[in-house]
């Protein structure tokens, strides 16, 4: 393994960790800024499917105004990314596959899978195209599916 592939592995790392600690925050400008402008975020659980950055700040904001809005507010939400699996195919393209759990007041709420591909963007790689797939929610979670009839 030579320099630029430590760089761009580390930049990967660096922006998974940057998107996952915003959202946490509520910082979600600052969290659609680690996608390409026409970065794709596709939630597999909900067959949703944003693209370029405009989509996404207004659903990260839909997202924020609906929990605030209701009868059970977050509190602390903290998502733990771990078994980050780096693929290098090339000068432009960089893919990541990660597990998540995410945690909040009431403890373990859900957890899965992100698929990632990265491409550059000056020294930085950024998300080209995030999938989310849900493997299993807790009995209590506010981000449970509902069932349509």
């Amino acid at each position: 393994m030579d320099l630029a592939e430590l760089l761009v592995r580390e930049s990967v790392r660096d922006t998974i960790a940057r998107y996952n600690h915003f959202g946490d925050r509520g910082r979600f400008d600052d969290m659609v800024d680690q996608f390409q402008t026409d970065g794709v975020l596709e939630l597999l659980d909900f067959d949703a499917r944003h693209v370029g950055r405009e989509a996404l700040r207004t659903f990260f904001a839909r997202v924020a105004n609906d929990f605030a809005a209701s009868d059970r507010p977050l509190g602390h939400l903290r998502h733990c990314v771990t078994n980050t699996v780096i693929e290098i195919d090339g000068p432009d393209l960089a893919r990541a596959d990660s597990y998540f759990q995410v945690i909040t007041d009431a403890g373990l709420d859900h957890w899965g899978r992100y698929r990632d591909r990265l491409t550059p963007n000056g020294s930085r790689w950024l998300l080209a195209h995030r999938s989310v797939r849900t493997d299993g929610w807790a009995p209590h979670s506010p981000f449970r599916p509902t069932p349509t009839g």
